[in-house]
């Protein structure tokens, strides 16, 4: 037998949708050694690991803003009546919702490598 370049053996478990998988992916490299595409997957590949906490923040935010915006549609609702002071809160809500908005899309995920 010929002297292996490679004498480190990794051996690891996979389930069947994951071999399924590794499976499908193989075969659409159209690599002729399955050793050969994990090697180039390990050795090349990328693994992103985003982070949406903005998003979570931007949740938090709106469902403060629309809990406030409840309170003042239920006092609208049992006064039959529209206080300016509403309208007013209405307004600065709506624009604290297109401040975060912005705040939101101007930040870009964070991608580890």
């Amino acid at each position: 037998m010929a002297k292996r370049t490679r004498t480190n053996p990794v051996q690891f478990y996979l389930n069947d949708d994951e071999q399924y998988i590794l499976d499908a992916k193989f075969k659409e490299s159209k690599m002729k050694s399955k050793s050969a595409f994990l090697r180039k997957l390990i050795l090349f590949g990328f693994v992103y690991d985003v982070d949406y906490s903005y998003l979570r923040n931007y949740n938090t935010e709106l469902g403060r803003i629309s809990k406030s915006l409840n309170q003042i549609a239920k006092r609208i609702n049992s006064t039959n009546n529209i206080y300016q002071e509403d309208m007013d809160e209405v307004k600065e809500l709506m624009n604290e919702v297109w401040r975060t908005q912005k705040s939101m899309l101007s930040k870009q995920p964070l991608i580890k490598r």
